[in-house]
């Protein structure tokens, strides 16, 4: 039961997500212990340094936030529709995210916070770019969205009442994915802190040719959507 899912998104989902893991992890290793794609945890902070009163914390966290915001803008002017489908530009929009992790890296070591900022950039461009699939929402920079959806999915079974099992594995991968991106994550920055940052810019652009690649074998009419 459930959406029909073409390779190139199982393997792009999980791609995507164990990468996002590693940035995730670096970024809160790295940056006062504050996850760069957790936007929930990052508007607590503001609304806490708000009500303490310490308006260079505030000014920073509303920045990082407006980051990541800005790298949806982007992604939505690059790739122009919401729909995951074959034949989008994909692959201009993660080598575009490979740049910006790679711009991040000197200015990190610097301890400029604008590093932090074009890292939030990158992830928000990513998590913009895979958005919705055959109308089930596909997000691979943060997780609570997903494990929704899978205690949604047990709840309907318990009920008797049909559950999407290709969503609720779609979904077990890229938590697993993340998981393992952020256990690399922190192996990584204990050996090359910032410089861990090069690991997944290079994976995203090498799914970013991948998918070039495909696409150009593969006609979009081909594709499920």
């Amino acid at each position: 039961m459930g959406i029909a899912l073409p390779r190139w998104v199982w393997v792009g989902a999980a791609c995507l997500a164990t990468t996002a893991g590693m940035i995730n992890a670096v970024g809160y290793l790295g940056y006062e212990h504050q996850a760069v794609t957790h936007l929930t945890g990052t508007t607590t902070l503001l609304g806490m340094a708000i009500g303490q009163g310490r308006p260079a914390v505030a000014l920073e966290l509303a920045a990082l936030a407006l980051s990541f915001v800005a790298g949806a803008i982007l992604s939505g002017l690059i790739i122009q529709n919401s729909t995951l489908r074959l034949g989008r530009r994909y692959g201009v929009a993660l080598a575009v995210e490979s740049a910006l992790l790679i711009a991040a890296v000197p200015l990190l070591e610097r301890h400029s916070v604008l590093g932090v900022f074009l890292t939030a950039g990158a992830c928000g461009l990513q998590n913009a770019m895979v958005t919705t699939y055959s109308g089930a929402i596909v997000r691979t920079t943060h997780l609570t969205g997903l494990f929704t959806d899978i205690g949604l999915a047990i709840g309907h079974w318990i009920r008797g009442l049909p559950v999407g099992r290709r969503r609720v594995s779609l979904c077990l991968l890229i938590i697993v994915s993340f998981l393992i991106g952020g256990t690399l994550g922190v192996g990584l920055f204990s050996v090359a802190e910032y410089r861990a940052l090069y690991v997944p810019a290079v994976l995203i652009g090498a799914v970013g040719v991948s998918y070039s690649v495909y696409r150009h074998w593969h006609p979009p009419g081909a594709d499920v959507e």
